[in-house]
């Protein structure tokens, strides 16, 4: 937060992945990274990331989604959709193992770590098996910040419809204010409605993939009854359909709806959405280790810009539409 303070450009959860990153890969705290700091690390990336989601709630007011008009929350909706699906398509042909092109999907069409996270609970995805997801989604969402507002003018876009634009793109709430807030307040405030339209997904995705989740565990108890396949262990660890970081998201988002809030709860709320999301980020990030990803990232780095063309063009359909 104090370098997101000193450079206003950078957004603080970016900022915290990279110094995660470079506390693991430096040899004065490496080796704390993985031994001494590794439980509180873990603690943060996975606790502290759902106190985050469900702060975020408090961002969410669906009296500007209504404001936003049906025909332009549903392209939002179907930007988010068809983003979905073509980058989960890109990590199945580029040939991503396990949950990676599920969460890579999710953490770009919807808002960036933060969805991954919640996604990962669900699926029961391992810690490790998020870094690479977070990493990607931080990489491209950093990119946007600087090539974003350099298309704005070759596009002929005016400063509403740049904003328009950033928030059906970009992953990241930080990263949509970064972003949109060089063309000036009227791109800014337009990004972050159509951003916030864009994290009200986040609940009915995740419900979803529960639902899915816990039919796959149903029918290995099934099988396991019946002497087949399924095993006893993973019929038994039924995860829930909607996990309770996700109701208390929405709660939030009714919370904020109703208006049983004040601008001095909001602004707290605010603060410590940041402290929370931030520890978990670097948590995440202090799982990153350079050399692993290099040799490893590189067709997923690949698969990943492939995506975020897609988002783009996708977002960009989106908004002349609107016009």
């Amino acid at each position: 937060m104090g370098i997101h303070a000193l450079l206003p450009a950078l957004p603080a959860m970016t900022a915290a992945v990279v110094l995660g990153i470079v506390a693991v890969n430096v040899p004065g705290t490496g080796p704390l990274c993985g031994g001494a700091w590794q439980p509180g690390l873990h603690f943060a990336g996975k606790h502290l990331m759902r106190v985050g989601i469900v702060l975020l709630g408090l961002k969410l007011s669906l009296g500007d989604i209504a404001a936003l008009g049906w025909k332009a929350a549903g392209l939002v909706a179907a930007v988010v959709l068809l983003s979905f699906a073509g980058t989960y398509a890109l990590g199945k042909l580029f040939k991503l193992t396990g949950d990676a092109p599920l969460l890579i999907a999710t953490g770009f069409s919807i808002c960036g770590a933060s969805a991954i996270g919640a996604m990962a609970a669900v699926k029961g995805t391992k810690h490790q098996e998020t870094v690479l997801p977070v990493a990607l989604v931080t990489l491209c969402g950093t990119l946007a910040i600087g090539v974003l507002p350099l298309l704005m003018h070759p596009l002929g876009l005016d400063a509403l419809m740049f904003g328009q634009w950033v928030g059906a793109s970009v992953h990241d709430v930080g990263q949509v204010v970064a972003t949109a807030q060089t063309a000036g307040a009227v791109a800014l405030s337009a990004a972050i409605v159509i951003k916030l339209t864009r994290v009200v997904l986040l609940a009915p995705m995740v419900a979803t993939a529960g639902l899915l989740e816990r039919r796959r565990h149903l029918r290995n108890a099934a099988a396991a009854r019946a002497g087949g396949p399924g095993t006893p262990e993973a019929a038994a660890n039924f995860p829930p359909i909607v996990p309770l970081f996700v109701l208390g998201f929405l709660a939030m988002i009714g919370i904020r709806t109703l208006g049983w809030t004040t601008p001095g709860i909001l602004e707290a709320g605010g603060i410590l959405q940041d402290i929370a999301l931030g520890a978990a980020l670097f948590g995440l990030g202090s799982s990153v280790h350079i050399r692993v990803l290099l040799h490893t990232g590189a067709r997923a780095s690949a698969m990943a810009l492939c995506a975020w063309a897609l988002i783009a063009a996708l977002g960009l359909g989106a908004i002349h539409l609107m016009a």
